[in-house]
């Protein structure tokens, strides 16, 4: 078969701190596998909240102990990239290991291109790192950040979530995927940057995972994209006594319902939007939402949400 399929994986197959993450990701790996034993080239993206979130309070912390600096949020999140793709490539490669295959893993630091002019830019909307006091909220107003109150229980920074234009990386993992091997790349949406001539300056912003997820798929060329969420389905409705569950849309269906408010602005619509994209941008791809345990089911057609043309 040989189809290749950019999975990202949502935040619940990382855990929440360090411990759950060496867990999560032996779950995660066992599904996975299945998908190369199953004949599938696979290219591996992932979130990265909370790590980032505790890499930022890290080196804050340290800063004011130490006088350091404030960290960027782009070096932040390549951090973010390289000690979970450690954590998920080992995993991996021991599943692989064990079922006697013999596929490299390799996980790819990875850029993204953003538009320096992107609305988003003026409207941050992403929380990052935990909550703060007044006095530690205005200790950070020098560093040009957005930081909103939330009622009882502190200040928090927000960051902008621009679109994801051009992945820098994507010829290389393209390239490493068609040599059979396993790449987790674009990890927590990529490392945010803006081109200035040759040069690629890192910016403050956290780019969606699945949109990322969603262009590399568009780029490699990719039969399938595939999200995998905390539910088997999206669903109209949802959690209300007339919800539908749904097993198939088409792209245009799939935006329509979006800009109709029928999915979470902050959960599950930004997915489906992700999924319409890369149908919309490719002649034959196909999208799937479903459970990280439901994957291999889900391409079979026997469960999840499948976006097609």
């Amino acid at each position: 078969m040989h189809k290749r399929i950019v999975v990202a994986l949502g935040g619940n197959a990382l855990g929440s701190n360090l411990k759950e993450q060496m867990a999560c990701v032996k779950t995660a790996a066992v599904s996975i596998v299945h998908l190369l034993e199953e004949g599938y080239k696979v290219v591996v993206t992932h979130g990265n909240g909370p790590q980032v979130g505790f890499i930022r309070d890290s080196f804050d912390y340290y800063q004011k102990t130490h006088n350091y600096g404030t960290l960027p949020m782009s070096v932040c999140v390549s951090l973010s990239q390289g000690y979970i793709g450690y954590d998920l490539q080992n995993a991996l490669r021991e599943e692989i290991l064990n079922r006697g295959m013999n596929i490299p893993v390799a996980t790819v630091i990875t850029q993204v291109i953003v538009d320096k002019n992107d609305p988003a830019f003026k409207n941050p909307t992403k929380p990052i790192g935990s909550y703060m006091s007044e006095k530690e909220a205005k200790e950070l107003v020098h560093t040009g950040e957005a930081i909103v109150e939330y009622k009882d229980r502190g200040f928090r920074v927000l960051v902008p979530s621009p679109k994801p234009v051009k992945i820098v990386e994507s010829e290389v993992i393209k390239n490493l995927s068609v040599n059979n091997q396993l790449v987790i790349a674009c990890g927590g949406g990529g490392i945010p940057v803006i081109e200035e001539g040759n040069h690629l300056r890192g910016v403050s912003a956290v780019i969606d995972k699945d949109f990322t997820g969603s262009k590399l798929a568009e780029l490699i060329h990719a039969d399938y994209f595939v999200i995998l969420t905390a539910v088997e389905k999206a669903a109209l409705n949802y959690g209300k006594e007339n919800e539908k569950q749904l097993d198939f849309l088409t792209a245009e269906e799939a935006l329509l319902y979006a800009d109709q408010g029928e999915f979470g602005s902050g959960s599950m619509e930004p997915k489906v939007r992700a999924c319409a994209e890369f149908v919309k941008n490719t002649e034959e791809g196909e999208a799937l939402i479903t459970l990280l345990e439901k994957v291999k089911e889900g391409l079979n057609g026997e469960t999840g949400t499948r976006i097609i043309k």
